[in-house]
């Protein structure tokens, strides 16, 4: 059975500023069900953001997990991602779950897999979702080649995503962390 997915999502930190960005669109299938979701979220009281990719009911369910850890966990990402995965791998109902989460802090930028990995990008970039490819590969070269802003890299690597992958689509929401 198909399952409605949301696509994709890019985060980067650069001199200390952090930014997560994730386009709009949300399919089942091949069609289109809605151009205009909101995929990134602010959670402990705004320093802690989270972007997710995959199959929607999952993905939700796999928020509220990792939202519930930050709290048991005094907003602790690290603690929280790594908790959050020892369950992932115990429990037989997470393993089940088609979906990913990048999150940040001002320190950490944490990639959870749909495997139950929690993944440190060593160059402060990482992309989840059906476009994360485009998206990674161009904002690796805006990192290198630019003096843009993390804001900016996210919103122009997601744009080329954009214009490559049919799963994502041009309606990005950005939202930004201070260090």
């Amino acid at each position: 059975m198909k399952n409605l997915r949301s696509t994709t999502i890019l985060a980067v930190t650069k001199n200390r500023k952090s930014a997560i960005g994730g386009d709009g669109q949300v399919t089942f299938g091949n069609v289109v069900m809605k151009s205009d979701a909101h995929k990134i979220r602010r959670l402990a009281d705004g320093k802690v953001l989270v972007g997710f990719a995959g199959a929607s009911a999952d993905a939700f369910a796999l928020l509220e997990r990792f939202e519930a850890k930050l709290k048991d966990f005094q907003g602790s990402v690290p603690r929280a991602a790594t908790e959050l995965a020892k369950d992932w791998r115990m429990d037989r109902s997470l393993r089940r779950l088609e979906a990913m989460i990048i999150t940040m802090d001002k320190d950490h930028l944490l990639l959870l897999s749909g495997t139950g990995d929690v993944i440190q990008p060593s160059d402060g970039i990482a992309a989840i979702g059906s476009g994360a490819a485009y998206a990674l590969a161009a904002a690796r070269a805006l990192v290198s080649h630019s003096k843009l802003s993390a804001a900016d890299i996210v919103r122009h690597a997601l744009e080329i995503a954009a214009d490559l992958c049919i799963y994502t689509n041009h309606n990005i929401e950005i939202e930004e962390l201070s260090g």
